[in-house]
């Protein structure tokens, strides 16, 4: 397979949806094998995995060319920024927690009983569980993994457009 082989629509988007899933089943791995509940954050950040990953199961199966490819490629770097934006957020509570260590109310509860527009500043102020550091790898916290994954898979995204678009022409 030559260099460009490795920019195909299908070989990037699939790959980005083989990498979601693992991040999603290592997730599901460290909550029922290890016992580290999530927190609100840790939950939304999982929503925009799983929305990065079905959108690129879709595009891989799909193989977009042209405008549909945009479309994709936008949507996985939609997902990842606002992804991204939760990490930021979610380590910045775990480099400097809020004064309150209370458990707080779960995802499900605060949806469920507020509106919307109050259930979301809720989930952001944060919460002792949110700034509590349970795990490390190589010194980073899980949404600090989190946001290189966000970054690497806007970037993949950016370039395979690019890429792709520039072989067109």
């Amino acid at each position: 397979m030559n260099e460009s082989g490795l920019w195909q629509p299908r070989v990037v988007f699939g790959g980005v949806f083989v990498a979601c899933a693992g991040l999603i089943a290592f997730a599901l791995y460290l909550q029922h094998a290890v016992a580290l509940e999530p927190c609100p954050m840790c939950i939304l950040q999982r929503y925009a995995f799983i929305a990065i990953a079905g959108v690129a199961l879709v595009a891989a199966i799909h193989n977009p060319r042209g405008v549909s490819l945009l479309v994709y490629g936008g949507l996985v770097v939609l997902f990842a920024l606002t992804g991204g934006g939760i990490a930021i957020r979610h380590s910045w509570l775990q480099h400097f927690p809020v004064k309150s260590f209370s458990c707080g109310a779960d995802l499900g509860y605060l949806l469920n009983t507020f509106p919307l527009a109050k259930a979301l500043p809720a989930i952001f102020a944060g919460t002792g569980e949110c700034s509590k550091v349970d795990w490390k790898f190589l010194g980073l916290s899980i949404p600090e993994w989190a946001l290189v994954w966000f970054l690497i898979f806007a970037v993949v995204a950016v370039v395979a457009v690019v890429k792709m678009r520039a072989e067109r022409n």
